[in-house]
C-alpha cells in the first residue's frame, strides 16, 4: 500500500513556474505554426541578417577589428611604461585628501588603460587588503564605470572628438579625469558615509614586468580576443534581438523613443544607442566616420557616454559575476553600485554637451 501510495506521489508531480512556462511557450509555438508557419522562420531569418551586417560588415570586414587590436596593443605598451602607475601617484594622494581610502581610485585608473573585467579581478583584492570598507568598494565601483573599459573607445572618441573640431584636452581632463576625484568626494559625503584615509604603501605595481616584443605581441592577442570572445558575441546576441523585434513591428517604437530621448539631451542617438545596447567601441567607430556633420555638443555627449562601464550587459552581468568573486560585496550590492555610476555618468554626458562643449568650440 505505501508503495502504491509513494507511486502516485511520483506520478502527480505539482507543476513548477518554469514547466508551467515551457507550456506557455509549447501552446504558442504551436499556434504559431499552425496560423503563420513562416513566422518563427522568419524571426530566426531577421535576426541572422541583423546581426551579420554588424559581425561581418564592422568587424571582419571593416576597419574596427583591427583598430581594436591595435589599442588593445597601444594600452599595454603604454601601461608597461609605467602610465597606470604614474595615474595612480596623482590620484592616490588626492582620494587620502578628500578622506577615503586611497584604494577606491585603482579600479578607475585601471580601468582607463586595461578593460573593466581586468579592473574588478585585480583592484578587487587590492581593495580588500588594503582594508577598504564595503562602502568604500561601492564608491570604486560606481568610479571605475565613469572611464572606458577599452582603449580603442578612447582612441576612436578622439578622432570623432578632432573630426568635429572639438578641443579634446578639457574632455578627456574633466570627463575622464575628473570624475575620479569628484565622484568619490560626492558620495563619500552623502550616500556611502563609511570611509576613513588610510596609509596604504602596500599596492601592488600594475607596471607588467614582461619583455616589450612579449608585451606588443600579447596586447595584440588579447584584442582579438576581446573582439572575438566578447564584442562579436555581446554584439550578435544584441543585434539579433533587434532583428527579432524588428521583425515583429516593436523595435522602431522602441528606437525612436530611445533616440528621443537622447537627441533631447545632446547625445547623439544612434551612437548613444550601441554604446548603451551593444558596444562602445562600435559606437565610436561609427561617430567617427559621421562626426564632421554632427552637432559638436552631440559628438562630446555620445563620446563621454561611451567612455563608461555601459553596455548593459557589463553593469547587470559582467560587473556583479566579476566584483561578487573579488571584493566583499555582493552580485546585487555590486550590481546597484555599477547602476548609480551609469546614471552619474549620463548626467556627466548631458552637463558635458551641453555646459563645457560651448566653451570649446
Amino acid at each position: 500500500m505505501s508503495t502504491q501510495v509513494a507511486t502516485n506521489e511520483k506520478t502527480h508531480r505539482k507543476l513548477s513556474r518554469v514547466e508551467i512556462v515551457g507550456l506557455v511557450v509549447l501552446v504558442l509555438s504551436l499556434i504559431g505554426l499552425f496560423v503563420n508557419p513562416g513566422f518563427i522562420g522568419g524571426v530566426f531569418d531577421a535576426m541572422v541578417n541583423r546581426a551579420k551586417s554588424i559581425v561581418s560588415n564592422v568587424y571582419l570586414v571593416g576597419t574596427l577589428g583591427t583598430a581594436i587590436i591595435c589599442s588593445v596593443m597601444t594600452g599595454r605598451i603604454l601601461e608597461r611604461l609605467g602610465l597606470t602607475d604614474a595615474l595612480l601617484r596623482v590620484f592616490m594622494p588626492l582620494a587620502k585628501l578628500i578622506g577615503v581610502n586611497p584604494a577606491v581610485v585603482v579600479p578607475g585608473v585601471y580601468n582607463i588603460l586595461g578593460d573593466i573585467n581586468a579592473a574588478g579581478r585585480i583592484s578587487g583584492p587590492v581593495l580588500k587588503k588594503a582594508k577598504a570598507t564595503k562602502d568604500e568598494q561601492k564608491i570604486a565601483i560606481c568610479t571605475m564605470v565613469q572611464s572606458q573599459q577599452s582603449f580603442s573607445t578612447f582612441m576612436l572618441g578622439l578622432i570623432a572628438l578632432s573630426t568635429a573640431k572639438v578641443w579634446a584636452f578639457p574632455v578627456i581632463i574633466v570627463g575622464l579625469f575628473l570624475p575620479l576625484i569628484v565622484v568619490p568626494l560626492i558620495l563619500s559625503k552623502t550616500i556611502w558615509r563609511n570611509t576613513k584615509p588610510v596609509e596604504f604603501g602596500d599596492i601592488p605595481r600594475m607596471t607588467p614586468t614582461t619583455k616589450i616584443m612579449d608585451t606588443i605581441f600579447g596586447g595584440a592577442r588579447e584584442g582579438a580576443e576581446l573582439m572575438f570572445l566578447l564584442l562579436i558575441p555581446a554584439a550578435a546576441v544584441v543585434f539579433a534581438f533587434i532583428g527579432a523585434l524588428d521583425y515583429i513591428g516593436v523595435w522602431k517604437a522602441i528606437e525612436s523613443g530611445m533616440g528621443s530621448v537622447l537627441q533631447a539631451v545632446s547625445i547623439e542617438p544612434k551612437t548613444g544607442l550601441l554604446s548603451v545596447l551593444a558596444s562602445p567601441t562600435l559606437a565610436m567607430a561609427t561617430l567617427k566616420d559621421m562626426a564632421a556633420g554632427v552637432d559638436p555638443r552631440m559628438v562630446v555627449g555620445s563620446f563621454i557616454l561611451a567612455a563608461s562601464g555601459f553596455p548593459l550587459q557589463v553593469i547587470f552581468g559582467q560587473i556583479p559575476a566579476v566584483w561578487s568573486q573579488a571584493s566583499d560585496l555582493s552580485g546585487l550590492e555590486a550590481m546597484g553600485a555599477a547602476v548609480l555610476g551609469m546614471v552619474i555618468r549620463i548626467i556627466s554626458a548631458i552637463f558635458m554637451a551641453l555646459v563645457i562643449t560651448p566653451l570649446l568650440i
